[in-house]
């Protein structure tokens, strides 16, 4: 399946698992590349929506994980 925004790569592994950690290099990410900020607001709120797993669940969906 292929991710809402495959042009922004956000890497995960090697670096710290936290929620919060994965949802700054997803920010970070999707800044760099100048997804508009209410598009960024959406990502948050849904990816905090629930629990660990939908938060990672989430990221593949939206963004190009590695």
């Amino acid at each position: 399946m292929k991710p809402k925004h495959p042009d922004i790569t956000v890497e995960l592994a090697g670096h710290d698992g936290n929620a919060f950690s994965v949802l700054g290099r997803c920010r970070k990410a999707a800044q760099e590349v100048g997804l508009p900020e209410d598009e960024i607001a959406a990502f948050l709120a849904e990816a905090v929506a629930g629990d660990y797993d939908h938060l990672l669940q989430t990221t593949m969906r939206w963004f190009d994980v590695r």
